[in-house]
C-alpha cells in the first residue's frame, strides 16, 4: 500500500494523534480507506476525527491510498447519520398564512405565480388590491418551498417607473380574530416594485412547526 500527494498540495500543521496507554486502539483509515499497518507516514492540511470505539479517521485532500495488488482493503466501520437539529413534527399545529398586498393597485404591473412544494396555489395579480389565504392544509410538517414566478406584463407604455410602487408577498405564521388576519411570525416575503423590468423566479424554503 502506497501514498500518492497532489504537487500543489502547501505543507501545514500536521496533527499527531497519541491513544491513552492501556485504552483498545481502532483501526486508521486515511479518506475512508484503511491503512492499518502503515509507518513513518506524514500528513499535511488533515483533519483527524476518533470515533467512540477508537477508530481513526484522518481526511486529507490531495493524498490518495494505493493497495497493493492482491490485497483487498478494508472498508471504514459503518457511522451513524449526523443527528437533526431537531425531530420532524408529524402534523402542523400552527397556522400559515399568504397575504398578498400592493400601495397602489396596478401601478406595479406584474403578475405572480406562487407554487407550494412544486403544486401551483394561486396567481396574485396585478389588479388586486389585497389577497389573504389560509395555506395550512397546503403544507407538509417541516420543511417548505414556496416558488415565486413574477411575470412583468407588457403591452402599451408603463404606468410607473418608481420603486415606491410595490407588491409584496407574504408567508407566516398567524392568526385570525374577529374577520382580521395577524401575521405574528413572518417567514417568507417576496416584493417587486414598479422600477423592476424583468420576469423572475426565485425558490424559498421554509419549515413549520
Amino acid at each position: 500500500m502506497g501514498f500518492a500527494k497532489s504537487s500543489w498540495m502547501l505543507l501545514g500543521l500536521c496533527l499527531l494523534v497519541t491513544l491513552p496507554r492501556g485504552a483498545v486502539a481502532g483501526s486508521v483509515y486515511l479518506n475512508g480507506v484503511n491503512i492499518d499497518g502503515v509507518t513513518n507516514q506524514k500528513f499535511d492540511k488533515c483533519t483527524v476525527r476518533i470515533d467512540e470505539h477508537g477508530n481513526v479517521f484522518i481526511e486529507a485532500a490531495g493524498y490518495a491510498v494505493k493497495p497493493v495488488e492482491g490485497a483487498q482493503a478494508a472498508r471504514p466501520p459503518s457511522t451513524p447519520s449526523p443527528a437533526r437539529e431537531g425531530p420532524t413534527p408529524t402534523r402542523i399545529t400552527k397556522r400559515y398564512f399568504l397575504v398578498a398586498e400592493q400601495n397602489v393597485r396596478g401601478m406595479v404591473e406584474y403578475d405572480i405565480d406562487v407554487y407550494l412544494n412544486a403544486k401551483w396555489l394561486m396567481t396574485v395579480k396585478n389588479n388586486t388590491d389585497q389577497e389573504v389565504i389560509d395555506i395550512s392544509r397546503h403544507l407538509l410538517p417541516g420543511r417548505n418551498t414556496v416558488t415565486f414566478e413574477a411575470k412583468k406584463l407588457a403591452g402599451g407604455p408603463r404606468k410607473s417607473f418608481s420603486p415606491e410602487h410595490y407588491l409584496t408577498v407574504t408567508i407566516g405564521e398567524g392568526n385570525e380574530s374577529g374577520g382580521n388576519v395577524m401575521i405574528d411570525n413572518p417567514l417568507v416575503t417576496f416584493k417587486r416594485t414598479a422600477a423592476d423590468n424583468e420576469s423572475v423566479s426565485k425558490d424559498y424554503p421554509f419549515s413549520t412547526r
